[in-house]
């Protein structure tokens, strides 16, 4: 019942990362403000990469238990909520607190199932957690574009509140209540400082990215990159000060750590981060409906899911992963590339085969990059960090797909619909440039401690 309930929660959350997508041509004229939906996805984004932490923390002290309640509850506030939202504004501020539900499901769950199983356990529940996956990847933007051509956008939201009284029925008395924290746990503390810059730096980038208002304003456009420019600089000296800090400084020492870093932050800031302006590039210039537009949106999934699954088997032959990681990120130029001339390509077959084969390699360097850098870091990390290491690359990742939501939102209403689009896509496919600039080399694919060896092998 535990297991149900804890899946039932990722469902959710992970539907809810995108499921607004399809429904973002349609939801923004019908609020008024239709240039300012990029901030409905990055709020979301935002939300859970700076509460993930929070959520870890509070767990290790009150349990897994009161925190999947509190969760859920939340999480079904915000989603009744984000139904009703009567502005463009209100509906930001609302997906805020559903994220804010969406990471503490997250948490709980991973955290509840490594209390609940054991190893060998957990291994045979991975087809589980990858169907639950594959669902929400490939089966939310036929819904989200489904909902919004049928009974309305609202049915989005108002579809989770039924599925949270589900997962609090299986899950309020068999989650796991509160356990003996240990020694490490009572005294390890939080990074408020650090969380408050992340979320400051970050708010003041989804303003502009979500405000015709602000983005085009002589004062408030330049002070909000001031302040994001400030919590950056500042942030970067809180971590290097407090004692449990939200980005370990100390994985940066290591190159093969910080390069895997710096191409997760370059594939989040320009897949996930552009993945919000994808259906208007679709729609611009012609008439598509909401659920036409969801099965369009397929490929990306199909082609995060067939790369998944293929680096697995081509890996045992071909065991290069910081090789794998490149490919993935120059599929991602390419795809990117192939979008950006979408909204300059008339109706017809060209631009559908054009638009299909951006998102399937888009969606395939989604599925390589996030392997090959996660598996390159933890690979690197030392194994006292492993934990910290994995959580700073997630936590990179969601951080870097919220600033490319807002900045090419941003972007977008600077340069309107025309010449907006295409520069969003084009930027996207820089950004990915430089990641392969920057992403790990061929010897850092051998693990730290193997390679440290090698190194006083070689000193001798």
């Amino acid at each position: 019942m535990a297991f149900a309930a804890l899946l039932l929660g990722m469902l959710m959350a992970s539907l809810d990362t995108n499921v607004v997508v399809a429904a973002l041509p349609s939801l923004g004229p019908s609020l008024g403000q239709p240039d300012a939906v990029a901030g409905v996805t990055a709020a979301y984004l935002l939300v859970v990469a700076v509460a993930t932490p929070l959520h870890g923390s509070l767990g290790d002290r009150w349990g897994r238990r009161v925190m999947f309640v509190v969760s859920v509850l939340v999480f079904a506030a915000g989603s009744f909520a984000c139904a009703l939202a009567p502005s463009m504004p209100a509906l930001i501020g609302f997906r805020a607190l559903q994220g804010l539900g969406g990471s503490g499901l997250i948490v709980a769950a991973v955290s509840a199932m490594a209390e609940l199983f054991d190893r060998e356990q957990m291994i045979r529940r991975q087809g589980w957690l990858t169907a639950m996956f594959a669902v929400s990847s490939i089966g939310g933007a036929p819904l989200d574009g489904f909902l919004a051509a049928g009974p309305g956008w609202q049915w989005i939201f108002l579809v989770n509140p039924p599925i949270c009284l589900v997962a609090l029925g299986l899950g309020a008395n068999s989650v796991p209540a509160r356990r003996a924290a240990t020694p490490a746990a009572k005294h390890r503390g939080f990074d408020v400082l650090g969380a408050t810059l992340v979320a400051v730096g970050g708010a003041s980038i989804v303003g502009l990215g979500s405000s015709d208002t602000l983005a085009r304003s002589p004062l408030w456009a330049p002070m909000l990159v001031v302040v994001a420019l400030m919590a950056m600089v500042l942030l970067v000296k809180v971590e290097r000060r407090v004692a449990a800090p939200l980005i370990p400084p100390r994985l940066f020492a290591d190159p093969g750590l910080s390069r895997s870093v710096a191409a997760t932050l370059a594939s989040g800031v320009a897949l996930f981060g552009s993945f919000t302006f994808v259906p208007l590039a679709i729609t611009a210039g012609a008439r598509v409906d909401p659920s036409t537009l969801g099965l369009l949106l397929l490929p990306v999934s199909v082609g995060q899911l067939a790369a998944s699954s293929g680096f697995v088997v081509l890996t045992r032959r071909w065991p290069a992963i910081t090789a794998w990681g490149r490919v993935g990120l120059l599929m991602g130029v390419v795809g990117m590339l192939s979008i950006a001339a979408v909204p300059m390509l008339g109706p017809g077959v060209v631009r559908t085969t054009v638009t299909l084969l951006g998102l399937a390699l888009a969606g395939a360097a989604l599925g390589l990059s996030m392997q090959a850098y996660t598996l390159v870091a933890q690979a690197r990390a030392p194994i006292e960090i492993v934990g910290a290491t994995t959580a700073t690359v997630t936590f990179t990742r969601q951080i870097g797909g919220s600033l490319g939501i807002a900045v090419f939102g941003w972007l977008a209403l600077l340069l309107g619909e025309s010449g907006g689009l295409t520069t969003v896509f084009v930027l996207a496919a820089a950004v990915l440039l430089t990641g392969v600039v920057l992403a790990p080399r061929s010897y850092h694919d051998q693990p730290r401690a193997a390679a440290a060896s090698a190194a006083s092998r070689a000193g001798a």
